[in-house]
């Protein structure tokens, strides 16, 4: 059944190929494969919602990481943003008893207890945007989540000359990393530009474009004179660029935040959003991954601070909390305008 199951989903899902390699294998951390652990470990990989640009990109990640290294990689989700739809799927792969979970948590609180009944079945799981997370072997995030969100601001700043009032998303609101995101942004702003002003608490956009286009515009509706959107989730750039050039509010209300070139690129090219700012997805899942093969085939001490898994953003880990070495950083991120969008395919 199993076997039928993962048979189904890697169908299902055959059409989001990704172009070229996302990991030079040749850097790959050695004793990865499956010809190296001497056994064929089947990971899944657990994602807020399926279907949409950020995700389909990390599925390339996956599907390559299984190419690479012969292990039984895929990767599913809720087809929308909904904690109780993701403990369910976890609940789904613990009774098929795979060897690892890999997830990016909606809601860590919703999860903690489902993870904690997956480890105790002797499943590993590795985490990614959720630097809170307690029911974990590791986490590994892409970057310091406060300092991508002051590069975030440094950008909105520079564009809103430091004056006037904007406003700030996430997807949720119990998402540590999204929210760690946009509390750098806040304390970057109150230490550079005085002058500007949060208006509203946080909208919690439920990574839906659509949402976030609905809700920014009531804002707008309320506060005309908006100046500023900082964005947390990726679908707030397609919101947001939606609504600016919909309004002819170009070079009058201006974004920063996270975003695609597949998913904002149309609102950079339009002028109707500035700056986008983002790490790769696939990058992310094939880091995943490797950290739960290593786990699985007894590495485990080899994870730790100045770790180099052979991929890009990865090459020299940090563990900057002590109390919780479980917590590791990879370093950079990718700032993106219509001058350099052309370098990047998804």
């Amino acid at each position: 059944m199993k076997k039928l199951l993962i048979s189904l989903i890697t169908l299902l899902f055959a059409s989001s190929a990704y172009a070229e390699p996302i990991v030079n294998t040749a850097d790959l951390i050695k004793g990865i494969s499956k010809a190296d652990t001497k056994k064929e470990f089947v990971i899944a990989t657990v994602v807020k919602v399926d279907g949409i640009a950020w995700f389909d990109r990390m599925r390339d990640g996956v599907k390559q990481f299984g190419k690479d290294t012969g292990h039984d990689t895929w990767m599913l989700g809720p087809s929308q943003a909904d904690a109780a739809a993701q403990v369910q799927i976890i609940e789904n792969l613990i009774a098929q008893g795979v060897d690892a979970i890999c997830v990016v948590p909606f809601s860590v609180e919703a999860l903690e207890p489902v993870l904690k009944k997956a480890r105790k079945r002797g499943i590993i799981v590795i985490a990614h945007e959720a630097s809170n997370l307690t029911n974990v072997d590791y986490t590994i995030e892409a970057f310091d989540n406060f300092a991508y969100g002051e590069e975030l601001m440094r950008h909105l700043g520079k564009s809103m000359n430091g004056t006037g009032s904007y406003v700030a998303t996430v997807g949720s609101l119990t998402s540590k990393s999204q929210n760690e995101w946009i509390d750098g942004a806040v304390a970057y702003q109150k230490a550079n530009f005085p002058d500007m002003k949060l208006v509203t608490k946080r909208l919690e956009t439920y990574d839906d474009a659509n949402t976030d286009y609905n809700k920014l515009k009531e804002t707008l509706l309320t506060y005309p004179e908006l100046k500023g959107i900082v964005g947390g989730p990726m679908p707030t750039s397609a919101g947001a660029g939606k609504l600016i050039l919909e309004k002819g509010l170009q070079g009058k209300l201006f974004f920063a935040g996270t975003g695609l070139v597949s998913v904002a690129g149309e609102y950079l090219k339009e002028g109707a959003i500035d700056y986008i700012q983002f790490w790769d997805p696939a990058v992310a899942g094939y880091a995943m991954n490797t950290l739960a093969v290593m786990v699985l085939s007894g590495k485990a001490d080899q994870i730790k601070a100045g770790l180099n898994l052979g991929i890009a953003g990865y090459t020299d880990l940090l563990a900057p909390n002590a109390d919780k070495p479980t917590l590791l950083y990879g370093a950079g991120w990718v700032g993106v305008t219509k001058a350099n969008m052309d370098k990047y395919n998804f």
